[in-house]
């Protein structure tokens, strides 16, 4: 069943984290200071809905970089659970997707209730002073249609934020699997 992005009020705060990377290094948000824009990407291996965009996704990401953006993911699904998503499985997806940025893994869930992510994939944008500015989908492409994955959602997003202005709304939510908590640590 497909899972919507709770919607986490424009504005508010990115909460900071240290968490793992893929090859073990520890990545903070103090890492990620300095640029006009953050995205936090709250990505999966298995989930279908990510499937469908990772690719655009390391594309995307890569091209806005050369104008400011830092990106990461993270991984916060329950891997005893769902083991396409532990780390050996996330790095082949990385490589396949292109992903150039720090993919980082959430084993506790608390970056994950941090933020109130609630799907994969859950986006984050942030502006220079890491408030919120955009949180939705990507883009219009899900499993089973033929939109093209070319993030143009998220593009015009950050095209706004990194002019400085602000992101209209409505903004369409992400849709997704639904995280994997650990069994009692579900929100709510």
């Amino acid at each position: 069943m497909a899972i919507s992005s709770f919607m986490v009020p424009l504005g508010s705060s990115a909460p900071g984290f240290t968490l793992p990377s893929l090859d073990g290094t520890l990545v903070s948000m103090d890492d990620l200071a300095g640029t006009p824009a953050l995205l936090v990407a709250f990505l999966s291996n298995h989930c279908p809905y990510v499937r469908r965009v990772e690719r655009a996704l390391g594309v995307v990401t890569a091209e806005y970089r050369q104008r400011g953006l830092s990106t990461v993911a993270i991984c916060s699904n329950d891997v005893e659970r769902y083991p396409d998503d532990d780390v050996p499985h996330l790095r082949e997806q990385a490589e396949r997707s292109g992903f150039e940025f720090p993919y980082l893994v959430d084993a506790s869930q608390e970056v994950a209730h941090a933020y109130k992510a609630a799907c994969t994939p859950d986006l984050f944008l942030y502006d220079a002073e890491r408030r919120l500015a955009y949180r939705g989908e990507f883009d219009r492409a899900r499993p089973g249609n033929e939109a093209p994955s070319d993030g143009s959602s998220l593009r015009a997003a950050l095209d706004l934020v990194l002019a400085g202005e602000k992101v209209p709304e409505p903004h369409t939510p992400s849709l997704g699997c639904g995280i994997k908590w650990k069994p009692g640590n579900e929100p709510g």
